[in-house]
């Protein structure tokens, strides 16, 4: 699975309908949530996710039922949208039904592929309880190389696919290394607005760079692309990148095919941080938090940034708040900041957030402090027994940054329950006061030294 210049790879999962491929997105994503491509086509849409193989993330496409030959209807319209995610792939997944056995339509969903796919996997889907030999044998018929006998409703073989793939496109089939993170006095933040369309987001970025830089105009659509510029606000340095709204379903047109919802997704990836936008004449919506929920999986810092402030009265500004507690409570961690990006103001408090939110997601948390913060959070409310045992912590390291993931040690771990989870997560964003950024706690459990001498 390529992954060219080192951005996000993408995969589409297409094939006829009924074959699992929905089944094989939600196990490859983790989730039933997913950011919509919002086409023309209702219940049969792009759907797009955020899939990982250790450290490696990656794009999931779900496409509708595959028809090559439809000439109208409904048909017609899923396969125009099967075929805008075979171009935005890198990789294209060809779901089959191993119980029904090959179909006419499978060899000439193979055709199209040939003619316009890339790297090109055979999953053949439903082979529990079956010999792979045999659940494999006709396909093989189709001609292509890379062919896996997989279960997507029971996971049987996803995982060794999809790290088959990884690892035969691989430079040298080996693992990616990673980058190493800049120190955050030393680093070009790398900026990310995201949101929906006509937010404003081109409009901020050419206020923090003060100058019409980046084309802006009074249409959703206008952006197509994510962009990056480099500036310098108050004296330290950034990137800027733009990028294309997400859509709503009810206000699709024609131009929501001149961009690619891919690059949206990759920027939020490549980027330090990112500033959701979010328009206070329109609200806040459920679009806007999907977009919140891709960026926390991401684990990129995120500051929420409501423009158009100065354009709406008292009882909508508060009516927005009132969203942002119920809509994005998720995001409690991230601050919140309201500007006009047209009348550039608000601009200083969001840059200082958006510091604050790299800082904190890129910030050194020793052992002996993450370990004293440990005792004291857990002398204030010890985690409940379950069973005969109390789960027992001893102490904690930092195992990352960006985002922080904290690493605890200790017995019976696998009973902590994420009530208590939660409520370490904010003990240690409290401590060390971070603001802004994800954090992700890791269990590490030791041998219990007394079963052994119970089961004796």
């Amino acid at each position: 699975m390529p992954e060219a210049g080192g951005r996000l790879a993408v995969v589409a999962l297409v094939g006829r309908p009924n074959v699992g491929k929905s089944t094989l997105f939600n196990r490859l994503t983790r989730s039933r949530n997913a950011l919509v491509a919002n086409v023309p086509g209702l219940t049969r849409d792009r759907h797009y996710g955020r899939g990982r193989l250790g450290e490696r993330p990656y794009v999931v496409i779900d496409t509708g039922g595959f028809e090559p030959v439809a000439r109208e209807g409904l048909a017609l319209e899923m396969a125009r949208q099967a075929r805008l995610a075979i171009l935005e792939a890198d990789v294209v997944i060809l779901v089959v039904d191993g119980r029904e056995g090959l179909s006419p339509r499978d060899a000439e969903i193979v055709a199209e592929l040939r003619r316009s796919a890339g790297v090109i996997a055979l999953a053949v889907n439903k082979t529990e309880g079956m010999p792979s030999a045999q659940a494999l044998a006709e396909f093989h018929r189709l001609g292509l190389g890379q062919v896996f006998a997989i279960s997507a409703a029971h996971g049987d073989g996803v995982r060794a696919m999809v790290d088959a793939l990884l690892e035969d496109s691989s430079p040298g089939g080996g693992e990616v290394a990673p980058v190493p993170l800049a120190e955050p006095e030393a680093a070009r933040v790398r900026v990310a607005i995201v949101g929906r369309p006509n937010a404003g987001k081109s409009t901020l970025i050419n206020a923090l760079l003060g100058e019409e830089r980046v084309i802006t105009f009074d249409q959703p659509g206008t952006t197509r692309d994510a962009l990056s510029t480099d500036c310098s606000f108050a004296g330290r340095p950034y990137a800027l990148i733009d990028t294309a709204g997400l859509r709503r379903r009810a206000k699709v047109s024609e131009v929501v095919e001149k961009f690619s919802v891919i690059k949206t997704l990759q920027a939020i990836e490549d980027s330090h941080v990112c500033v959701l936008l979010l328009d206070a004449g329109e609200g806040i919506g459920h679009l806007d938090a999907g977009i919140a929920n891709y960026i926390v999986e991401a684990g990129r810092a995120v500051v929420v940034a409501v423009n158009k402030w100065d354009a709406v009265k008292a009882e909508a500004r508060q009516q927005i708040r009132h969203d942002f507690e119920r809509e994005l409570q998720f995001l409690r961690f991230a601050r919140l900041c309201l500007i006009s990006a047209r009348e550039q103001r608000g601009l200083g408090p969001l840059m200082k957030a958006v510091d604050d939110a790299y800082a904190s997601a890129t910030a050194r948390l020793s052992t002996p402090r993450l370990t004293r913060a440990l005792r004291e959070a857990v002398e204030r409310q010890q985690p409940p027994r379950k069973g005969p045992f109390r789960p027992k912590m001893r102490y904690a390291h930092q195992g990352g940054r960006n985002p922080p993931v904290v690493v605890i040690h200790g017995n019976s771990l696998d009973k902590v329950p994420a009530t208590y989870e939660r409520y370490l997560e904010a003990w240690f964003r409290t401590v060390f006061k971070l603001e802004g950024t994800p954090l992700r706690i890791e269990w590490r459990s030791g041998a219990n030294p007394y079963v052994k001498e119970a089961s004796a």
